[in-house]
């Protein structure tokens, strides 16, 4: 993989990093600083559904800022865009949709359909 796009997608996996951990300090902030002391049940139960829910997302996007410092890592050590399957370059085209793509398209196929068949 040439330098520049090497350089785009560190920018890329960098700016998303900062932006889902942005996220995750406003996230804990808004925690801290609210006040769940409302009267009503009602209004009580919808607010722990809405911070349970948030929770989720965050949990998620949790895993994904890991994703996001391994891809950062493999850039720096050079390993980057490579299938860790098979070894072979994984496409531009697989990269800009799934920066953190760790398998060439053909390699995540078939984990997918074995993945579907053990039930995984």
């Amino acid at each position: 993989m040439e330098e520049t796009e090497l350089a785009f997608f560190r920018d890329l996996l960098t700016n998303r990093l900062n932006e889902l951990l942005h996220r995750a300090e406003n996230t804990i902030s808004g925690l801290r600083t609210s006040d769940n002391q409302s009267a009503d049940p009602l209004d009580r139960a919808v607010l722990d559904s809405e911070y349970s829910f948030t929770l989720r997302i965050r949990d998620r996007e949790r895993t994904l800022i890991n994703k996001i410092k391994r891809s950062l890592d493999d850039i720096e050590s050079g390993d980057y865009g490579i299938c860790e399957d098979c070894g072979q370059d994984i496409s531009i085209q697989r990269l800009m949709a799934r920066p953190v793509a760790r398998r060439c398209i053909d390699c995540k196929t078939k984990q997918e359909k074995f993945e579907k068949v053990m039930g995984i």
